[in-house]
């Protein structure tokens, strides 16, 4: 049986810590799928189309056969059962985030016993890179190129007029 893991997220854009927990993750499963969060958030609308988000990530994530990349609407738990996941893949940069990811996991457990919820604490030079402060830098006309792979900091140029 093969050990399938799901890293789900918003990807909005991808950073360079999103790109560390993937090649983090690789190697202790037999697929990583990553799936890009297409659901609508009217509190918190997307900079990039759910199609542009995937294809920035394609190219910036290793060519690797055991990665694969795309969209997902509706619950995480379902998408994980249709596509035979048992492992979910989150990352934890700080306090902050653990209060999160606790009450998702106790709800995603609930939803999906069978799910494996695995925590991977970011790497510290990477820790304080959000995809929202990373939005913002760009907007601004700061530089991401320590923050994102090049492929996105030249969507974000473009995406902001620069």
């Amino acid at each position: 049986m093969d050990r399938v893991a799901v890293y789900p997220g918003t990807f909005d854009p991808i950073t360079n810590g999103h790109i560390d927990i993937i090649r983090r993750s690789v190697p202790l499963f037999d697929k990583l799928i990553i799936a890009v969060n297409d659901n609508p958030n009217p509190a918190k609308p997307y900079l990039f189309s759910a199609e542009e988000r995937v294809e920035m990530i394609k190219e910036a994530v290793s060519t690797s056969q055991k990665i694969e990349v795309e969209s997902f609407k509706g619950l995480l738990v379902q998408y994980a059962k249709r596509r035979g996941a048992k492992f979910i893949i989150r990352g934890l940069r700080a306090l902050s985030d653990f209060e999160y990811e606790f009450q998702m996991y106790l709800m995603n457990r609930k939803l999906n016993p069978e799910l494996e919820i695995i925590y991977f604490m970011t790497s510290q030079q990477y820790s304080h890179l959000s995809s929202s402060i990373i939005k913002e830098i760009a907007k601004l006309g700061g530089s991401t190129i320590n923050f994102v792979p090049s492929v996105v900091e030249k969507k974000l140029l473009k995406k902001f007029g620069y």
